[in-house]
C-alpha cells in the first residue's frame, strides 16, 4: 500500500533528515542518531593560517606550509576546465562516470570499488564516521597525518599510537602487535606525513594482507606520485585478490588540484558501500574539476614534469640545508622535515615576520620544521631568512 504523503509526513520524513543524512550519519534503526559535533576539519589546520596568527604580520611571500604543487595543474587540465564551463549548467553524472571508470580501469577494479570525494579529506571523514562511531581503537603513526584519526576520535574511536622507528618511518611489526578485537581500524599514511619517509613495498603489502585478515586497513597514498607512482608502489593490486584495504588518493598534491578538490577511495563493495552511507557519493564534486581531473588523469608525460620539478627543489633545500649545518630526513613527498635548534612556535612566529609560511612539530623530544616545496625563487626566500637566524 502506497504511503500517503501529506504535510505531517512530510514534516516528520524531513526531520529525519535533519537529524540523520545532514548530520552527515545515516538514521540507526529504532534509534535517535547520537549528538555529534563536527571537529574543525584537519585541512584547515593542516593548510591554513588563521588570522590570529597573520595579524600585523607582512603578506605570504612564501607560502610553503601546504605542500601544494606550484607547478600545475597541467595544461591538458586547464583545457578541460575551460571546456566544461559551458555546460556546467548541469550536474557532472556523466563526468562522474567516465572518471569512475577511468579509475577502476587503472586500479584494476570494478566501478562499484570506486569512490569520488572533493578531496580525499571528504572520504577520510567518510570512513572515520563509519569505524569511530563503531568507537574501539583506531591504530596509526605518531606522528602522522591526523585527520582520520582526530574525526575517528570525536565520533568515540579512541587513538591507538605507535611512536615512529629510528628512522623515523611507520612501524609495521609494533601496529601488528597491536591489533585486537577491540580495534576498528588501522591508518597508514605512505608516505607518512610530515615525515615524508616511505615503507617498503612488500613489506608494507605482507602486512596488509595479514592484517585485513583481522580487521580492515586504510592506507592513504596521498603523495605515492612522489614516491614511485601507483603502479609501482599502490596497495590497489591487493583489491584484486580480495583483501580488506581502502586505499585513498587525492589530486590536491602531485596533480596539483588543491583548490579544485578531487580525490578518490577504492575498496571492496561492500566497503565502499558502507563508506557511501556517510559521504555525498561524489555529489559534491563539480563538474569543471572532474573534467580537469579526466584529462590530468591520462596525462602522463606531465606527470613526470612535476615529479622532475619536485626533484629539482628538493635537491636545492638539502643543498642550502646542508650548507647551514641541518640535518633532515629524505623525503620521498613534496615537503622536507628537518629538526630545528629552537622552539617550534618561536620558530614559524619568526618566519612570518619574514612573509614565510612554514608547519612546525614537537615529537623525539625535538622541534620540527616541515617546508613545502615550491618554485626555487620561493625557496630561497625561506633560504634567505633560515641564513639570517642567530645560530
Amino acid at each position: 500500500m502506497n504511503s500517503k504523503i501529506n504535510r505531517r509526513n512530510w514534516l516528520k520524513s524531513s526531520s529525519l533528515l535533519a537529524t540523520g543524512l545532514f548530520a552527515g550519519i545515516p538514521a540507526i534503526a529504532g534509534k535517535r542518531n547520537p549528538q555529534i559535533s563536527i571537529p574543525e576539519f584537519e585541512f584547515l589546520s593542516e593548510h591554513e593560517l588563521t588570522r590570529k596568527e597573520l595579524k600585523n604580520l607582512p603578506p605570504l611571500k612564501a607560502r610553503l606550509l601546504s605542500n601544494e604543487n606550484a607547478f600545475g595543474p597541467s595544461e591538458k587540465a586547464k583545457q578541460a576546465i575551460i571546456d566544461a564551463i559551458n555546460d556546467s549548467f548541469m550536474y557532472p553524472r556523466d563526468a562522474r562516470e567516465e572518471f569512475t571508470t577511468l579509475i577502476a580501469e587503472k586500479e584494476g577494479v570494478s566501478p562499484d570499488q570506486v569512490i569520488l570525494g572533493a578531496g580525499s579529506t571528504e572520504l577520510l571523514m567518510a570512513a572515520s564516521l563509519y569505524y569511530g562511531l563503531k568507537g574501539g581503537k583506531v591504530i596509526s603513526g605518531d606522528p602522522s597525518y591526523m585527520s582520520l584519526v582526530r574525526m575517528s576520535g570525536s565520533y568515540g574511536a579512541d587513538w591507538d599510537k605507535v611512536p615512529l622507528t629510528s628512522d623515523y618511518k611507520l612501524d609495521l611489526e609494533e601496529m601488528e602487535k597491536r591489533v585486537s578485537d577491540d580495534t576498528s581500524l588501522v591508518y597508514i599514511c605512505n608516505p607518512n606525513n610530515p615525515t615524508g619517509t616511505s615503507l617498503d613495498t612488500e613489506k608494507l603489502k605482507d602486512f596488509c594482507k595479514t592484517v585485513s585478515k583481522k580487521k580492515p586497513v586504510f592506507v592513504d597514498e596521498a603523495y605515492i606520485d612522489y614516491a614511485g607512482g601507483i603502479e609501482a608502489k599502490g596497495m590497489g593490486s591487493l583489491l584484486k585478490e580480495g583483501h580488506d584495504v581502502i586505499i585513498a588518493r587525492t589530486f590536491s598534491k602531485a596533480h596539483a588540484f588543491a583548490g579544485l578538490r578531487i580525490g578518490y577511495c577504492i575498496a571492496l563493495p561492500e566497503t565502499i558501500e558502507n563508506i557511501k552511507k556517510y559521504s555525498t557519493r561524489g555529489g559534491t564534486t563539480s563538474a569543471t574539476s572532474l573534467c580537469g581531473a579526466i584529462a590530468s588523469f591520462q596525462d602522463d608525460e606531465y606527470m613526470k614534469y612535476t615529479v622532475a620539478k619536485n626533484a629539482e627543489a628538493k635537491e636545492y633545500t638539502y643543498g642550502f640545508l646542508k650548507d647551514l649545518g641541518y640535518d633532515y630526513i629524505p623525503s620521498d613527498t613534496s615537503f622536507i622535515l628537518f629538526p630545528i635548534p629552537m622552539e617550534g612556535e618561536k620558530f614559524k612566529q619568526k618566519m612570518l615576520e619574514q612573509g614565510i609560511g612554514i608547519k612546525v612539530w614537537e615529537f623525539d623530544n625535538q622541534h620540527w620544521c616541515r617546508v613545502s616545496m615550491h618554485k626555487i625563487e620561493k625557496l630561497k626566500i625561506f633560504e634567505a631568512a633560515l641564513r639570517e637566524l642567530p645560530g
